[in-house]
């Protein structure tokens, strides 16, 4: 039996709050408290000691020490004694480049769903939790090697997902118009699209959908559909990653 836990939040912070404020109480429900330290990775932005810094001090207040895997000597043995990880948000790209550039993806994956280490994704972190990037919202600011990412899940999600406004005078595309064109291709799998203040859990063979805003699912050929917070959404992990 596949020992994955996940926590993919489409964003870290939500309009009129702090950094995690919305999700706090999940993400100690997820850890738990047998987690004493959370290995943080914080790849996707530029500043990464400025962005550890913000992690540390958001995650003391919740009663866990945080390491950062940029100020490890080896980046592959501390993911390998990692109590738990969380991966935070900024630029998908930059995030799974540098995953790769420092070996963590085999290893995030092989600790994640063979050891049953807790995973904390949020944004750019959920992107990369999933099968690849390719339904990310970010600028390709460089070139990862490949566009896989760790597959902890077999299927992609696009956080932050914004509904078209009617009343919008913009002329670019839609978030909606921009995933059907990834369905446009073949063999392309279903996209979770999470709202912000949206999340989900995955506990095993499992899957729920936490928060306070609806998901819409976006399957290649059929109608779009609507799933409010509390779906069991375990369906969507049939296809082993």
């Amino acid at each position: 039996m596949m020992k994955r836990r996940l926590l993919l939040v489409s964003n870290s912070t939500l309009h009129g709050g702090g950094y995690l404020q919305h999700c706090q109480q999940q993400v100690q429900d997820f850890l738990g408290e047998r987690v004493k330290r959370v290995l943080f990775v914080p790849y996707a932005l530029h500043d990464r000691a400025a962005y550890a810094k913000v992690a540390r001090d958001k995650l003391r207040t919740l009663g866990y020490e945080v390491d950062s895997v940029d100020e490890a000597d080896d980046p592959v043995e501390a993911v390998t004694q990692a109590e738990a990880i969380f991966i935070g948000g900024g630029n998908t790209f930059r995030l799974l480049k540098a995953l790769y550039d420092n070996g963590l993806v085999s290893v995030i994956r092989k600790k994640v769903l063979e050891d049953g280490v807790p995973y904390v994704g949020s944004s750019a972190g959920t992107n990369v939790a999933t099968i690849s990037i390719r339904t990310t919202n970010d600028m390709p600011i460089v070139y990862p090697p490949t566009f896989a990412a760790i597959g902890l899940v077999p299927f992609n999600i696009n956080p932050h997902y914004l509904d078209a406004d009617p009343n919008s005078r913009h002329m670019g595309e839609t978030r909606e118009q921009r995933i059907a064109q990834f369905h446009e291709e073949p063999h392309t799998p279903c996209v979770l699209a999470l709202r912000e203040g949206s999340m989900l859990l995955v506990e095993g063979g499992r899957a729920s959908l936490l928060g306070t805003t609806r998901a819409r699912l976006f399957t290649r050929g059929k109608q779009t559909t609507e799933h409010e917070p509390g779906s069991d959404l375990s369906f969507l992990l049939t296809d082993s990653p």
